[in-house]
């Protein structure tokens, strides 16, 4: 780790929040984060987002103690309010895409930098909107067969074939759709400091 600025630590055990934390060329560890991320009653997902970013940080800051802590959460609403969180099975996948099928659904992404060293953090919600085209069942069964998108919110990986979902894509930061927005972070780290490139 650099010693020019407090240890870095994502925590998250997502393989695609990791891809996205290394374009920054930051050196940073990975520590995947236990915590229960029921949704509160009556609680907005707005707030929901960020509760569980902060929550995630918090969660691995006494293992790493003076550590800057990125924590993430992310859901996907449809224009009815409903939540679409991660499907885990094939059925509720299908379920998931067909409910998102030739309308507008909003990612929510929940992003906190938590300072272990003086229990200060910053936290925002950014959200993106991904227009989905007219999906047939079997167009969206080949799909979820194809990339198993049953660990990612609203079924998809944009990152991936999930973008031929798509008609229109609309937001401030693209990698918010992938679940860690790195515009807002690199803003964050400037207010620790680390000033990128």
């Amino acid at each position: 780790m650099s010693t020019e600025h407090p240890p870095l630590v994502l925590a998250s055990s997502s393989p695609f929040r990791r891809e996205l934390l290394t374009r920054l060329g930051l050196l940073f560890l990975c520590d995947s984060p236990d915590i229960d991320e029921t949704r509160h009653s009556g609680e907005a997902p707005e707030a929901l987002v960020q509760r569980l970013a902060l929550e995630k940080a918090r969660a691995v800051a006494t293992r790493h103690p003076g550590a800057l802590i990125i924590g993430s959460d992310q859901v996907a609403v449809l224009a009815d309010g409903t939540i679409l969180g991660k499907p885990g099975t094939e059925a509720r996948a299908i379920e998931q895409l067909q409910q998102a099928s030739g309308s507008t659904v909003t990612f929510l992404t929940g992003l906190c930098l938590y300072n272990a060293g003086n229990d200060q953090y910053q936290l925002c919600c950014e959200p993106f909107r991904a227009h989905f085209r007219e999906l047939g069942r079997d167009a969206i069964s080949a799909y979820i067969k194809k990339e198993q998108p049953l660990n990612c919110a609203g079924s998809f990986k944009s990152e991936g074939l999930g973008i031929t979902l798509f008609r229109k894509l609309e937001g401030d930061d693209p990698n918010a759709l992938i679940g860690l927005p790195l515009i807002r972070l690199t803003d964050m780290l400037a207010g620790e400091g680390i000033a990128l490139p």
